[in-house]
Formats: C-alpha cells, sequence, structure tokens
C-alpha cells in the first residue's frame, strides 16, 4: 500500500488521479493549436484583412509557422516515446511516415489554396532532400564526431535507403527535364502514372524488408534493442495514449497549413522574394523536427537512429510525397513543374553521389560532416546568386 495515497485509495487509483494532471500540463500545446485552429477558421478573413500590409503579414506567418512546427515537434516527441516502446526500426517508421503526413498536407494546402505556382511542390521537395542530406546530416555527423570521435552503425541498412532513395530522386526530379512527351520539365498523364505506381511500389517493399525478414540491417545491435524494447515495454507507457496524441496534434496543422498559403504567397509574389523560398519554408518546417531528433540521437551516440532519422525521412519524402501530389495536381487540374535545372541539377546529383561515399564504410568521423555542411552552405549561396 502506498502510504502517500488518500484513504480508501490504492496506489493504482491514486496515480490515475495524478495522471491527467500531468498528462494537462505536458500537452498544454495541444490546447493551445486547437484554439489557433479555431480562430482562425472563424476570424481568418477578418484577421488577415486587419493585418493587411508587411509587419502584420509577417506576424501571421510568425505565428502559423511557430504554431505548426510546435505540433510537429510535439509529434516527434509521441514518436520518441513509441520508438522506445516498440523498438527499432517501428519508431523512425512512425516518425518519418508522420513528417511526411504533415508535408503532404502543408505542400497541398499551398497550392491548392494559394497562388498557382507550378514549381512549388518540386521546390519542396529538392529543400527537403538538401537540407536533409546535406544539412542534419552534416551536423549530425559533425556534432556526434566532436563529442564521440568515431561512431558506428549498420551499412546494410544504409545501402538499402540508399539504393531506393537514389532512384526515386533520379527519376522524380531529373528525368523531367529530359523527357519529350511533354513541353518543359514535366511528365505526360502515362509517365506521372508509372511514377506514382513505382514510387509507392518500391516503398512498400522496402517497409516489407524493413519491418520483416532484414529487420536486423536497420539496428546496432538486434540483442541490445531487443533489451532495449523489453524494459521500454514494461516501463508503463501506453502505446495507444502516445498514438493518440500524436494523431491529435497532426489533425490542427491541417487547418494552420491552409492558412500558411496567404502569407507565403505574399512573401513570394507582393514582396519578390524568390520563388524557391516557398519551398525552404515549407521544407524547414517539417525537416526540424527530424533534425532535432537526428542530432539528439548523435549526441547520445546512437548514430544508428539518426541514419534511420534522415535516410528514411528522405525516402518517405520522395515514395509518399511525390505521388500524393502528383494525383492531387492531377484531380485538381494545377500544372507542376518536377524537373530541377541548370545549378540545382549539379548540387542535387553532387549531394547524391557524396552521401553514397559518405555511407560506404560503417563509420563517420568529423570530416565527413563538414562536407555535407560545406554543400549545404553552396546551395543556400546558389538559391540567390544561381
Amino acid at each position: 500500500m502506498n502510504h502517500l495515497a488518500p484513504v480508501g485509495l490504492t496506489a493504482d487509483s491514486a496515480d490515475r488521479r495524478v495522471m491527467p494532471r500531468g498528462l494537462l500540463r505536458g500537452e498544454w500545446f495541444l490546447g493551445v493549436s486547437v484554439a489557433l485552429s479555431a480562430a482562425f477558421l472563424l476570424f481568418g478573413e477578418r484577421l488577415f484583412t486587419m493585418l493587411a500590409g508587411p509587419l502584420g503579414t509577417a506576424a501571421l506567418f510568425i505565428v502559423l509557422f511557430s504554431a505548426i512546427l510546435g505540433a510537429a515537434l510535439a509529434v516527434v516527441r509521441h514518436a520518441d516515446h513509441l520508438a522506445e516502446l516498440l523498438g527499432e526500426p517501428y519508431g523512425t517508421l512512425i516518425l518519418t511516415v508522420s513528417v511526411a503526413f504533415i508535408e503532404i498536407v502543408s505542400i497541398s494546402a499551398v497550392i491548392l489554396h494559394g497562388d498557382s505556382n507550378p514549381t512549388l511542390v518540386r521546390d519542396s521537395l529538392l529543400s527537403v532532400v538538401m537540407i536533409i542530406l546535406n544539412g542534419m546530416v552534416g551536423v549530425s555527423l559533425l556534432i556526434g564526431a566532436l563529442r564521440h570521435r568515431e561512431q558506428h552503425y549498420n551499412l546494410q541498412g544504409a545501402n538499402a535507403y540508399l539504393g531506393v532513395i537514389i532512384p526515386l530522386v533520379v527519376l522524380s526530379l531529373v528525368l523531367p527535364t529530359f523527357t519529350h512527351a511533354t513541353e518543359g520539365p514535366t511528365l505526360s498523364l502515362i509517365q506521372r502514372a508509372f511514377l506514382i505506381i513505382m514510387s509507392i511500389g518500391l516503398y512498400g517493399a522496402f517497409l516489407a524488408v524493413q519491418t520483416g525478414r532484414h529487420r536486423g540491417y536497420f539496428v546496432e545491435d538486434v540483442d541490445a534493442r531487443a533489451e532495449d524494447h523489453a524494459e521500454a515495454a514494461n516501463g508503463g507507457h501506453p502505446v495507444a495514449r502516445h498514438a493518440l496524441l500524436l494523431v491529435a496534434y497532426m489533425l490542427p496543422v491541417v487547418v494552420l497549413a491552409e492558412q500558411l498559403a496567404r502569407p507565403i504567397d505574399y512573401l513570394i509574389e507582393t514582396l519578390h522574394a524568390p520563388a524557391a523560398i516557398g519551398g525552404i519554408v515549407l521544407a524547414v518546417l517539417v525537416a526540424t523536427p527530424e533534425a532535432i531528433g537526428a542530432v539528439r540521437a548523435a549526441l547520445h551516440n546512437n548514430i544508428q537512429r539518426a541514419v534511420n532519422i534522415f535516410l528514411g525521412s528522405v525516402l518517405a519524402t520522395i515514395g509518399l510525397t511525390v505521388p500524393a501530389m502528383l494525383i492531387i495536381g492531377h484531380l485538381a487540374g494545377l500544372p507542376m513543374i518536377l524537373g530541377v535545372q541548370g545549378v540545382d541539377m549539379v548540387m542535387l546529383l553532387l549531394t547524391l553521389v557524396v552521401s553514397v561515399v559518405t555511407f560506404a564504410s560503417g563509420r563517420t568521423n568529423i570530416l565527413q560532416g563538414a562536407v555535407h555542411l560545406l554543400l549545404f552552405a553552396a546551395y543556400l549561396l546558389l538559391m540567390f546568386q544561381g
């Protein structure tokens, strides 16, 4: 009997009384995001009219961006809890699919409710790939190497990721520049249908490998991870609660992302910012939560989880977002330019080649992190001085 429990209550019943209070304190941002969603649903038009102009629009952009980012960070937090309960690779899989859903919702909201921008999907996808494979990989490897000198991961898992990522990226973002069935860097209806089927098929085949017969490719030590999973499972964190909260945090994103389209359009159309800025904004929005998870894993010397996060994020982005955007664009009758050109193509292909070299040894060091950060800096420079 717990002597601290009130008379007539068992320890379990006392815990059940305390848990909802702690839950409310820990999940206060869910109430904030729901309240903001309701406010924009009811008074969105009035708010955008009252705050028309650069300063007002900037304020609305900051509020919306912060709210969506906060919800995405909460999704990562609950995905981490599920990772402890379910073990790898399921935890990372939940995280990457959840963030891919946020990305699909955000891009869809902007292209459907904002001004027509046929390159937004391409710019967003390119930005996600460059931010993750250069920025996120660079920071994670650099910080991990500074703290732990050299870190080890499962080489077979990294090769499996890259073996699917490279053809999907090239077929989605490079090949449309060279096709002749349509004018410009676009795809014909048959080509888009093939890309949709192939992307979903390859991603499904990868999931079967990742969660089935070759699950050991994606964990550093199968026995150690199994023990960690058993300890976490006995820790009393209910899977259903974290899964429900993860879904609950994603719901306000659907509403808030639609409102974010207006400030992004204002930034590009009125202030004459580069068209790629819209893609960068959406990419930062979806990549930041995963970047935090990857850096945290590298700091704790769990580079295997970091590798699963950033390579899994790129794979989910291409394997899920591309077919989703092609289907939405076709149903909405929106033009969509996918092929990258000029310096963007050079940087994309260079990033893929360097990534193959980086993940070819099963070990990471400080030089690899520095190279990827340099490529990310070059990408940012060429966006404005291409």
